[in-house]
Formats: structure tokens, C-alpha cells, sequence
């Protein structure tokens, strides 16, 4: 059935399985420019109209292949008798209404069953303007058709308990649930597994667009406790390096870079802005009271754009995040190689061990891999909600790139989960993820690496031995976010466990097709 919005918005739904995220996210936009005009009170959102969409499927579905299969006249009789008690005139002037208001795709009494039992359930409410019936209830026999009609099927038994009649087995989940669509969906999971076969998995997906949607980003605070399980399903063997003598005693003292600078100045009396000009005094200092390693926060090349970002949503002296990397090379306005060579070998005289930070996860969104090797992150072509907009300044330093970040993030009343990245010369247009971790909001200032791509790992590792070579102790940001369970979790949910990142329930992969794409743990590759 092809569902034209109450003849007046004049945006088609069509519903059927192979519907995407996509085009439900037009539908919703659509709907919702509609209603401003109307009731600015009612809103719709995208995962609501696939789920609208997905349980009306659903029902056709179980015509089709139960139903249908053990009785397939049902619906001819059903209008047969419908004929027999209102007269065919009457039933022939509904039906024509109807193929002009709701052109189906099937046999017409059957969609007219599934429109009367989505306009009955109210977690539908919402949605109503998809498949308003006022203009064939008022204008003809339309409720008396449909009354008959829904008798006459309750003699026939529904395709799970024997005791419970066709139409009553069809509206178990609106009774269930009647203000949820997520939970009807979860109903028919539970309840209906076994009668939707392949088709199961949309449902699943289905559920995980709800969650996306309804999932909370900006959370009051830090949830439950949970107790964290450790999966090494994959058979790859554990690896460790050997720890040297000096690893376990290590006493380390962390600093940001650029704010111990200015207190050395001031401390001093003196500029000092690079690290060769940190006074030995102080680092003698460190030494005697007991510390062997420093942790210097903020060595690398950094995002231009993180600091233009910060500072255009009204923090006039910031600086770019330490944790937005344009490359790892050492800042030139630190002194570049040349002064952290000569830090570091007076840091060693003194038995202290320099230590950094390196960023696995991400990259800054005008990093040298943003504009050398874009095929490198999580992307999609095209932005994935319709009501995003990237019209503001062009936060690239390359000539021929143009990066956008969402134009809502500089008033704060929204956290797109993607940036736009325009090739100025071929026009070519992507819509690369930021860096997120799924509990609050993605990391505007940087784009998130996909590390299903074998040449993304290898670049990693090449990075993280050029770390290595130069500081012996480093700190990994984000962690965590490269094992494989939250790799998968966040980036690839197998359908039914999605939610935590907006949008990436669609590329959602089963648990062996993620496995065949990564085949063991990135850290035990590193090691």
C-alpha cells in the first residue's frame, strides 16, 4: 500500500520492508513542515515512522505467508460478505475511494484491514496524518465496511494460540503496549520470532532506531554501575609485552603543556613558551621530589578548526583540544623536534622518562589524513538527517577542501553526530562521524577513524611505533573504544543491540560478518 499523507501534505510513504532510515528521516522532515502550520504541539520523528511503517509490514507479512497460505480467499470471501450485508454499490464506491486516497499494492480489502488496525493503535497517534481515514468515513460507507469486515474475520483463528481469533491476534501488541511503539516492536520480537523469518532482523533494526533516537545526549550524570565482562570469543591468543624494571616504579607527574608554559613564565619572570626553555631548576625539582616520568599533555600539531570552533561559540582564549590532532608531529610553537630533543635529553640526566599522549581513535577534522586519505573514517554520502545544515564558516586550512561541522552546534541546541567534508574542485561531498563513544555527545572538533579498514589499522600501529620510538611510556585516549566489542557496539550493532551512536543501526553487521572484517583484537596486533 502506497499511504499519500491525508491528501493535502501530498508527501508519499510507501511501506515496505526495504524502507531505510533515510526515507523515513524525509517523511518525518516533511510531516513536520506540514504540521508547524497545523499543531506545532505534534511532532514526528524518523525511527517513529519506520516503526509505524515496519509494523504494518509486519502485518502484511503474516497475510502473506500464514494467512493467506492456509486460507487464500480469505479476503475474497471477507468482501463477499461485506457485499452480501451493505450491497456491492456501496462496497464498489468505498473501494474506489480508497484505491484513489491509499493507492494499494495488494488486494484492497486486506490494506484496508491494515489501515483500520494502525489508525486503532495509539502509540500510532502521533502519525495519524499518514493515514488519516476522515475523508472515506465521511463520505462513505467506509466504517460500516470495516465493521463487517472485522467480524466477519474474527470466526477465523490467528496464526499462534488456536484460542485467539485473527483480528485479535493482530492487535496483541497495541493492547500490550498501547503508548509504545518500541515496546510493541519488543512484543512482537518476543512473541513473533518464529513467524517472520528473515524479515526478523528489520524488526530488530527497527528497535534500534527507537533506541537511537530516544537515547538521552546530554545525560544528567553518570549512569548505574555496571559490572564489565571480558569476551575473548574471537580465539585470538593473548599478548603482552615483557615489562621492563623500571616500569613498575614509575612515578609520573602530568602536565598540560601550554598552561605549565605560562606558569613557568610567570613563576620565572621570563617568556617561556618552548620546551628547551623549561629551567633545569625546575626540572631538578621534579627529580627530587621523587618523580621519573612526565607526562606533557598537548605536544602534537593540533587542530586548527578545534580552536576556531571553541572560540566562534564564545571562548575568545582558547586554545585547540589536545585531543584533536592535525598530525604528531611536534607543535612548532613548542619548538618543534629540535627543542623536545633538548628537553628530553636533560629530562633523561635527571632519570626522568617523557611521556605522551597518542589518539587512536580519531583524528581532528582538518587533520592530514582528513585531506590525504578521507576513505579512512566512518562516513556516509549524504547527511543523515535531512534537517541538518552545514552552512557555516569553512574550517579547513587546504585550499581545495571545504569542512563544515552542523550549523546548530555554534547556538548549542543540538550535537550532529557527522561533519561535512566538500572536495571544492569535483564537488565530491562526504558526511564523516565524529569521534564518540556513545555516552554524551560526539567530539565536534574530530573525525572518527574506521577501523574495519585493514589500511586504517596498519597506519595506526606505523603511528603508534613513531610514538614509541620517541617517548618510552604513553597514554592511549579512548582506549577502550578499539576493542572489538565496542568497536562493533558503537560503529557496527548487530541488529538488536544498536543505540548508542545515532544513525549507525542501519550498517549494523552480525557478529560474524564483524569478525571477518577484523579478525583479532587491535591491541594484540600492537603488541
Amino acid at each position: 500500500m502506497r499511504i499519500k499523507i491525508a491528501n493535502k501534505a501530498g508527501i508519499g510513504v510507501e511501506r515496505n520492508f526495504e524502507i531505510n532510515f533515510k526515507d523515513a528521516a524525509n517523511i518525518s522532515l516533511k510531516i513536520n513542515s506540514y504540521l508547524e502550520n497545523i499543531d506545532q504541539k505534534k511532532k514526528t520523528t524518523a525511527a517513529g515512522v519506520y516503526a509505524v511503517n515496519l509494523i504494518g509490514q509486519i502485518f502484511e507479512y503474516i497475510f502473506t505467508n500464514h494467512v493467506k497460505k492456509n486460507d487464500p480467499d480469505i479476503f475474497t470471501r471477507t468482501m463477499e460478505h461485506v457485499n452480501s450485508s451493505i450491497g456491492k454499490k456501496e462496497t464498489d464506491r468505498v473501494v474506489n475511494m480508497f484505491i484513489e486516497d491509499f493507492p494499494p499494492d495488494g488486494d484492497s480489502m486486506e490494506e484496508m484491514v491494515i489501515l483500520r488496525l494502525t489508525n486503532e493503535n495509539p502509540a500510532c497517534n502521533p502519525y495519524s496524518i499518514i493515514f488519516e481515514e476522515t475523508d472515506l468515513a465521511e463520505n462513505t460507507a467506509y466504517e460500516d465496511m470495516l465493521g463487517k469486515s472485522f467480524s466477519y474475520l474474527k470466526n477465523f483463528q490467528g496464526p499462534g494460540d488456536e484460542s485467539v481469533n485473527l483480528i485479535d491476534f493482530l492487535k496483541e501488541p497495541s493492547i500490550a503496549h498501547p503508548g509504545s511503539l518500541m515496546d510493541q516492536l519488543k512484543y512482537i520480537v518476543e512473541n513473533w520470532k518464529s513467524l517472520l523469518g528473515e524479515q526478523f532482523l528489520l524488526l530488530l533494526r527497527g528497535i534500534d532506531y527507537l533506541r537511537e533516537e530516544n537515547k538521552s545526549q546530554f545525560p544528567p550524570g553518570p549512569g548505574p554501575m555496571e559490572e564489565y565482562t571480558y569476551d575473548y570469543s574471537d580465539g585470538s591468543p593473548e599478548g603482552f609485552s615483557t615489562d621492563s624494571n623500571w616500569m613498575p616504579n614509575v612515578v609520573m607527574l602530568a602536565k598540560s603543556t601550554l598552561v605549565w608554559l605560562d606558569q613557568l613564565s610567570k613563576q620565572y619572570e621570563k617568556s617561556i613558551t618552548k620546551l628547551d626553555q623549561i629551567p633545569d631548576e625546575e626540572l631538578d625539582l621534579l627529580s627530587n621530589r621523587g618523580f621519573s616520568a612526565l607526562w606533557l599533555i598537548g605536544l602534537w600539531e593540533r587542530s586548527s578548526a578545534s580552536k576556531q570552533i571553541k572560540r566562534t561559540c564564545g571562548n575568545p582564549e582558547a586554545e585547540s583540544s589536545a585531543y584533536s590532532l592535525r598530525n604528531y608531529e611536534i607543535a612548532e610553537e613548542l619548538g618543534g623536534w629540535e627543542a623536545f630533543h633538548n628537553l628530553k635529553y636533560r629530562c633523561s640526566k635527571r632519570g626522568i622518562r617523557l611521556a605522551s599522549d597518542m589518539v587512536p581513535n580519531h583524528t581532528g577534522i582538518d587533520s592530514n589524513w582528513i585531506n590525504n586519505h578521507p576513505d579512512w573514517f566512518l562516513q556516509i554520502p549524504y547527511s543523515p538527517y535531512p534537517n541538518y545544515s552545514f552552512t557555516g564558516q569553512n574550517l579547513s586550512s587546504h585550499p581545495d577542501i571545504g569542512i563544515y561541522i552542523e550549523d546548530h552546534y555554534y547556538d548549542r541546541t543540538d550535537a550532529a553526530v557527522t561533519f561535512k567534508r566538500v572536495e571544492f574542485h569535483s564537488g565530491n561531498e562526504r558526511h564523516i562521524y565524529h569521534g564518540n563513544d556513545g555516552t554524551s555527545m560526539p567530539w565536534n572538533d574530530t573525525a572518527q577513524l574506521d577501523y574495519l579498514n585493514p589500511e586504517v589499522r596498519e597506519a595506526v600501529i606505523q603511528t603508534i611505533l613513531h610514538v614509541a620510538r620517541n617517548f618510552p611510556v604513553i597514554r592511549f585516549d579512548a582506549a577502550m573504544t578499539l576493542a572489538k566489542k565496542h568497536i562493533q557496539r558503537l560503529w557496527y550493532p548487530e541488529p538488536g543491540t544498536g543505540g548508542d551512536i545515532p544513525t549507525r543501526s542501519e550498517r549494523g553487521l552480525s557478529r560474524s560478518e564483524f569478525n571477518k572484517a577484523i579478525p583479532i583484537e587491535f591491541w594484540r596486533e600492537i603488541v
